[in-house]
């Protein structure tokens, strides 16, 4: 049987502390009293639900929380870090690779959210990389969404098991 308090004991503990040193105003921490901080709260409950609970099924929202919530407080300290649709997509991926260690599922989508991010973080290097081809990289990059779509409703509606 799966260990439900796990979850609301974090979330509880994790909100109590973030609550008690913003009342504090402790100059040190001030600067993790904002939403992102809760969002990684969140994950991390998730994450212990996931791992520590043996309710794997929660490590996909816990990665997905706990990554966006840090990536929203790395944005603003490092240059370096991208700011860009690819970062999102592949803290998904890494939620469903992670996931699919414990499950078993969710391998297909991970890959797929894995190539769309690397696609988006580096286009830029791709398209310079196939600079003779630039032209044909052009009209495949303005028509990718609609490839998307096209699988979509082919694995919807078309293909059955």
């Amino acid at each position: 049987m799966k260990n439900q308090r796990i979850f609301p004991g974090i979330i509880l503990i994790g909100f109590g502390v973030y609550f008690f040193l913003q009342q504090a105003n402790i100059a040190l921490f001030q600067q993790f009293y904002t939403w992102p901080t809760l969002l990684v709260i969140v994950g991390v409950s998730f994450l212990s639900q996931g791992y520590g609970a043996k309710d794997y099924e929660a490590i996909l929202p816990g990665v997905i929380l706990t990554g966006f919530g840090l990536h929203f407080h790395i944005i603003n300290h490092f240059q370096l870090w991208p700011n860009h649709i690819g970062t999102f997509i592949l803290i998904i991926a890494l939620g469903f690779l992670l996931r699919y260690q414990k499950v078993r599922s969710g391998l297909f989508q991970g890959i797929l959210f894995l190539v769309l991010a690397l696609l988006l973080l580096f286009y830029d290097k791709i398209t310079a990389w196939l600079g003779i081809l630039e032209n044909t990289v052009t009209i495949a990059w303005k028509s990718w969404p609609v490839v998307l779509v096209i699988i979509g409703f082919y694995l919807l509606f078309i293909r059955k098991k």
